[in-house]
């Protein structure tokens, strides 16, 4: 990616490209994934182009089951490349904010995973949408 060519000039920059306001409203949960991203990336929050990182608001709907339960305050740390998933196991909407290491990220979905494990089956239900046979 050639930096420079991403970069707004000068001239142009002001104040707004510094300041994200999008983060303050609930995102749309009702889909088959129960979650809802807001990007602050690049794209929409132009003041972190170049400085390796970017936000996102994570909502996600009433659900049934965490390995690890958080609580409000709680922090996580996912290494890159780490197979993760989360679920909201309360019986309100949950809102979490992601910090992530570069200014255009991307998600991947992967498919049925997690398979040939010792997760429980209601779990596996839950993360891959498919019923225990």
């Amino acid at each position: 990616m050639d930096l420079q060519a991403t970069l707004t000039t000068p001239a142009k920059v002001t104040v707004d490209d510094f300041v994200y306001s999008g983060l303050g409203i609930a995102g749309n949960t009702y889909n088959i994934v129960k979650a809802a991203v807001t990007q602050a990336f690049a794209a929409q929050f132009p003041g972190v182009n170049g400085l390796g990182i970017s936000m996102a608001q994570l909502d996600l709907a009433t659900n049934s089951v965490y390995l690890k339960t958080l609580k409000k305050g709680d922090i996580m740390v996912l290494p890159q490349g780490l197979l993760h998933f989360q679920v909201n196991s309360g019986s309100t909407t949950a809102l979490t904010f992601v910090s992530l290491n570069s200014p255009s990220p991307c998600l991947q979905i992967l498919d049925y995973a997690p398979f040939g494990n010792n997760l429980p089956s209601e779990l596996v239900e839950v993360v891959t949408f498919l019923d225990d046979a």
